[in-house]
């Protein structure tokens, strides 16, 4: 039998983020995970990238993080350029406007959970479980106990759900779950370009879904997320890569000349998840298991990582103070800060997506008059940089 303080169910970005936040914690924590976790990287960038921004990156620096990630697979962005392919609206900020080297880092998700990985596995207060099953769980008053399906057991006092949009430890507490089907497929790929990114993050609204150009570390090349509504998510998807990139340079309005698309095209649908229940006594879900949102904005990774970050913080200070930090009632400030902050960010993302939705004249109007007049008062802009950089 397996004995910890905390299990963490799920050993992506955000599980490990837990875990290594947990260092000097006097807690031992068990990470389960159905997959192997640190794997190598491809030779081609990997299609599943985040934008991280400014605050994660400070967090993960001081947890000695960063450090480890690969540099030379490591992208800073300086500059955003945001507009409305169907009205006279765009906005750009950049990294010189606030003082700082860079707005944020695109980041292959591998490569951070690589980085975690790293550092989790030389604490002493960690042990990993890879490749492992939950056959069975079973609540008791004080301890929670795993059944794996190897037959052992795990026993712990508080069970974490980081287990992603489908977590089963979520559908395991029976957490009520508010969810919308965006009516959106993510098209993903890695695409060449004549013209080098300059380390522009892009982003550019159609009237059928948003397109993200993200730079990575080759100077001509990009991961896209080209979000569209499903019957033209399909279309696209039917299309050879050479007519894709044609589509591409189209919606792209030539903005970094030639496109060719370097790998397989990856695609999922968009669905809008909450769980309007986050935690009961011994057991709590964050990340894609708490809220899932649309990527138009990007902010999906970063917002699992705060949830890590603000759990293990919790969790520290009731463990100095000696307190039952596996009941519910002691958690419930850290479920109903980022509850509201997953809460905010869902209303953000319907709203941009409504707005930037179609071509009606009027949404034109307004799209086109509300970037321009954002981009031109100093005032406003700085406040949509410091929410982007994570401020």
């Amino acid at each position: 039998m397996y004995q910890a303080d905390i299990a963490i169910v799920g050993a992506g970005m955000v599980g490990l983020a837990l875990a290594r936040s947990l260092n000097e914690a006097d807690l031992s924590v068990i990470l389960i995970d159905t997959t192997p976790i640190a794997k190598p990287l491809s030779e081609q960038p990997e299609l599943r990238v985040s934008a991280i921004n400014a605050a994660n990156k400070q967090v993960l620096e001081q947890l000695g993080v960063w450090q480890h990630l690969d540099q030379q697979r490591l992208s800073a962005y300086t500059q955003m350029q945001v507009w409305d392919q169907d009205s006279f609206g765009r906005i750009q900020f950049s990294s010189e406007e606030m003082g700082t080297s860079e707005l944020g880092h695109i980041i292959e998700n591998q490569s951070l959970v690589n980085a975690l990985h790293h550092q989790v596995s030389q604490q002493s207060n960690v042990q990993m479980l890879p490749s492992t099953h939950i056959a069975k769980v079973l609540t008791g008053q004080s301890e929670t106990m795993l059944m794996l399906d190897s037959d052992e057991v795990v026993s712990c006092r508080l069970l974490v759900g980081a287990d992603g949009a489908n977590s089963a430890i979520r559908k395991y507490a029976n957490f009520p779950l508010t969810f919308k089907d965006y009516g959106h497929t993510a098209i993903v790929a890695t695409i060449k370009t004549t013209a080098p990114h300059g380390k522009v993050a892009r982003q550019v609204f159609t009237p059928t879904g948003p397109l993200a150009l993200l730079p990575l570390s080759d100077p001509n090349l990009c991961s896209i997320v080209w979000s569209q509504n499903s019957q033209q998510a399909d279309e696209l998807l039917a299309l050879s890569n050479s007519d894709f990139a044609k589509a591409l340079q189209v919606a792209i309005e030539g903005d970094v000349g030639a496109i060719a698309v370097e790998s397989a095209r990856m695609h999922f649908p968009l669905t809008m998840r909450y769980a309007r229940q986050w935690l009961s006594d011994g057991l709590v879900i964050i990340g894609d298991a708490a809220h899932t949102i649309h990527p138009l904005a990007g902010q999906g990774a970063n917002l699992g990582l705060q949830d890590a970050f603000a759990l293990a913080d919790s969790l520290q200070k009731l463990a100095a103070e000696q307190a039952a930090f596996h009941q519910a009632r002691q958690l419930r400030a850290f479920e109903r800060a980022r509850k509201s902050e997953a809460v905010k960010m869902i209303a953000a993302m319907e709203s941009f997506k409504q707005l930037f939705g179609g071509s009606h004249p009027l949404k034109k109007l307004i799209r086109g008059v509300g970037m321009c007049t954002a981009d031109a008062i100093p005032s406003i802009k700085q406040r949509f940089i410091t929410q982007a950089m994570g401020w």
